[in-house]
């Protein structure tokens, strides 16, 4: 589609004539003239000095002025009708503070005639309640608006550079003006955070006591369970998806105090995890392969490490009834190494726990239990730090209401942790974390990393945890909509092992192929797969008859599923329904999560309220949190497949299908070879310094051979030994120069490095140095033959 029927199709009906002209700007280029032309003629004398300056002059005042005017304008007018809505409800807010201490006034009220005040009250929170709608739609209106005229602002400048560009180029002075008048940079944090307040106060209020009731914690049976769904959410998509959820659910401030408003200048907490692994990635392969029991090891913490947050030690295992025990404590900064080596085993918190409970108290013999199990753990597999994960979390939930709980997790960077290779490590092997990154309070997107050690996820991570089988039908809208993708079993930890550390493993997952294409879906073909999905559901209802729907028969199970299909079918609505329906399995589920025994509860961590950070691939057994089963996948399919250099090394023949044929060049090989100068220039340059290091070495040994007498047999054994030296100096240069050459026609990504060479001639002469200098001593009256050989050799050393 084309970027001005593009426009056109986004513009939003009341604010048609604050969108910027590009049919204009177009008119103003002569476009409709020049196309009609061929490419040589359209740099004729048409395009004049005063056709330049009243483009310039359109493109970066008169549209970009009114843009960035209209955009000010409506976030002031934004703002000024939050403030308003927020002075209407005042009142009420402090009527019902007012009422809640004496409920005897509150009855007698009631009987005298609170029905007509109750009625004007409700009317004020509905009036209200629109305004938020009308607010909550025309803010994400507006962000789609900076982003479209921003785009259309890049688009006409790069079409006059591409067309009337000849003299001079308008791109830098629109960057310019971009910067002095940044209507794209907005940022409406603040005031999603102030829609969110209002919202939950407003649903609060209409419900009259109905969300009292449903806030407070559920008196449920113990073998409830969670519903855990993934998605990914792209970067233009972001902020519709807030608008929807906060429209349900309040945000979830990070903060120790309390507040009835959340504070727009409160940031969203940074969450750091640092993984565990081995330098097999044993518990990376484990995972990928769905093995029995999948063990992680993680250190997670808010903030800056500089802070002195408290640090959270976390042991996962995922058990094959898919729930997950999980072991955990807190631990300061300063006792993770000794921990790790085993030097601490928490005792100070230990003897805390015994002057608080009592020597045998069962708190005191689960905490220890979990210091053993995650010590023994850490040990045995030989692990250490390889991986770090680095994000933003905004959370949405109503405070003492568990049933709905949401996370958006943005801005997630991995970086590696690890110390495999001793000589290059990325991390101080005698420290547990990266003290460049932690010391110097590094912020996303981590811009002083280098390249191979650090991946940016380019999408949001969306985790919708539903409570019980109720289902909500906002959420399913949201799950079912263009604006996420699903990403079952999506896991940050084996993310990141798969991005950053290819080469030291051979079994990927299967999302990594998402990556590469386009997850922004059409609407309108989101709402036909959806209806779709919804009859295909009904006819299948129809053929099961009873057996879904059952409840009680614990025979009653969801029929198996084909093993051809991926395990990215999994996330389509038909399973997911379908998931949702198993009652009679997730009831036996639920019976398992019950005998589930998890250790060591967390505290809150810094004031800041504890939250799960869900990365595994199954649920959370102390939360009773179940995800939809997930079928081997990819696995099922293709047992030993693998794209790392390792597997493809080990991979044997194997008989291509007919009309399929074995290429000679590989794709990254093929096209032509574009090297900068200074690459073949550097490789020159160390093969020049090479044989200058030869030529000093054969001079220095002529001279002590030509120099020496007859009969003086050291000075020309010397004199050979050095000639020697340099004929494998100059050999190894010649050696070493075409083989990186080599290197570089094949685009190989191996290591230049070559130390051999260095160290044998550096031995070498240092062997011929000390045995001339013995051979020296030992002789205190040399004949003249040798005196003169030795001070050649020291002219010539010098000279060098």
């Amino acid at each position: 589609m084309r970027f001005g029927a593009q426009l056109r199709k986004s513009i939003y009906a009341p604010w048609k004539d604050k969108y910027i002209d590009y049919d204009k700007l177009k008119h103003l280029l002569k476009e409709d003239k020049s196309d009609a032309e061929s490419p040589t003629d359209r740099e004729d004398s048409s395009w004049t000095e005063e056709d330049e300056g009243a483009f310039v002059e359109e493109l970066v005042n008169v549209q970009l002025e009114k843009v960035h005017e209209f955009q000010a304008e409506t976030v002031q007018k934004l703002r000024d009708r939050i403030s308003k809505c927020e002075a209407r409800l005042e009142p009420l807010a402090v009527e019902e503070e007012d009422r809640q201490p004496d409920e005897a006034v509150e009855r007698q009220s009631k009987n005298n005639g609170r029905a007509e005040h109750g009625e004007e009250r409700e009317s004020t929170l509905q009036d209200a309640l629109a305004e938020l709608d009308s607010v909550s739609q025309e803010t994400k209106e507006l962000e789609k608006y900076s982003r479209i005229n921003y785009t259309g602002f890049l688009k006409a400048a790069k079409k006059h550079d591409r067309k009337r560009g000849h003299d001079y180029r308008v791109r830098p002075l629109l960057q310019v003006r971009l910067a002095a008048l940044p209507f794209n940079q907005e940022d409406y944090s603040p005031i999603l955070y102030q829609l969110s307040a209002l919202y939950s106060f407003v649903r609060q209020s209409l419900e009259d006591g109905e969300a009292r009731i449903s806030s407070s914690p559920e008196t449920q049976p113990s073998g409830e369970t969670y519903r855990a769904y993934k998605f990914w959410v792209h970067p233009e998509n972001l902020l519709e998806v807030k608008t929807i959820i906060l429209r349900r659910l309040p945000v979830l401030v990070f903060n120790p105090q309390t507040s009835k408003v959340a504070d727009g200048t409160q940031r969203d907490p940074t969450i750091t995890s640092i993984y565990f692994d081995n330098p097999r990635f044993s518990l990376y392969a484990n995972k990928v392969a769905q093995e029995p029991d999948p063990a992680s090891l993680r250190l997670r913490w808010y903030g800056q490490l500089s802070q002195k947050p408290e640090i959270l030690v976390e042991k996962k295992v995922l058990k094959e009834s898919e729930m997950s025990e999980e072991q955990r404590f807190s631990i300061k900064d300063k006792y993770v190494q000794p921990f790790i080596k085993g030097d601490y085993k928490m005792e100070k918190t230990v003897n805390k726990l015994k002057d608080r409970f009592g020597e045998g108290a069962t708190q005191v013999k689960e905490f220890e239990k979990s210091v053993d199990d995650i010590q023994t753990f850490l040990t045995g597999d030989n692990l250490q730090p390889v991986l770090r994960a680095n994000y933003t979390r905004t959370a949405f939930q109503i405070p003492g209401d568990d049933r709905v709980r949401i996370s958006l997790d943005t801005d997630l960077a991995l970086i590696r942790e690890d110390a495999i290779d001793l000589d290059r490590p990325c991390r101080d092997p005698d420290k547990w974390h990266r003290r460049d990154i932690d010391d110097s309070e590094m912020e996303y997107p981590f811009s002083s990393i280098r390249k191979g050690e650090i991946n940016r996820f380019p999408f949001a991570i969306l985790e919708i945890k539903l409570k019980s089988h109720k289902q909500y039908e906002w959420a399913n809208e949201l799950m079912n909509s263009h604006l996420v993708y699903p990403a079952p079993r999506f896991s940050k930890f084996v993310h990141g092992v798969a991005q950053l550390f290819e080469d030291n493993v051979n079994i990927f997952p299967f999302w990594l192929s998402a990556l590469e294409s386009d997850i922004r879906r059409d609407p309108e073909q989101a709402f036909k797969e959806e209806q779709e999905s919804k009859a295909k559901v009904a006819e299948e209802e129809l053929a099961l008859g009873s057996l879904i729907r059952s409840h009680g028969s614990p025979s009653a199970k969801l029929p198996k599923r084909s093993p051809i299909g991926s395990p990215a079918n999994t996330s389509s609505p038909i399973y997911r329904t379908l998931s949702q329906r198993a009652t009679a399995e997730d009831a036996r589920r639920a019976s398992i999560v019950a005998q589930t025994s998890v250790a060591a509860k967390p505290s809150e961590v810094a004031g800041i309220p504890e939250e799960d950070d869900s990365d595994d691939d199954g649920p959370q057994a102390d939360r009773n949190t179940t995800a939809p089963n997930t079928t081997q996948g990819i696995r099922s399919l293709f047992p030993g497949f693998s794209t790392s250099r390792y597997a493809r090394s080990r991979r044997g023949q194997e008989k291509l299908p007919p009309g399929v044929y074995q290429p000679d060049v590989w794709i990254k090989d093929q096209g032509p070879l574009k090297v900068e100068p200074k690459v073949w220039l550097a490789n020159q340059r160390t093969f020049i310094k090479w044989q200058h290091v030869a030529v000093l070495l054969a001079s220095l040994s002529l001279g002590l051979f030509n120099a020496a007498g007859v009969n003086d047999s050291i000075a020309r054994a010397l004199a050979v030994a050095y000639i020697l030296l340099a004929v494998f100096a100059g050999a190894w240069g010649w050696g070493v120069y075409t083989w990186r050459s080599n290197l570089i026609r094949k685009r190989s990504g191996r290591d230049f490095d070559a130390v051999l060479g260095p160290c044998i001639v550096c031995v070498g002469l240092i062997i011929a140095l000390i045995l001339n200098f013995g051979f020296k001593v030992s002789c205190p009256y040399p004949k003249a033959g040798e005196a003169q050989s030795s001070q050649l050799f020291v002219s010539i050393m010098q000279q060098s």
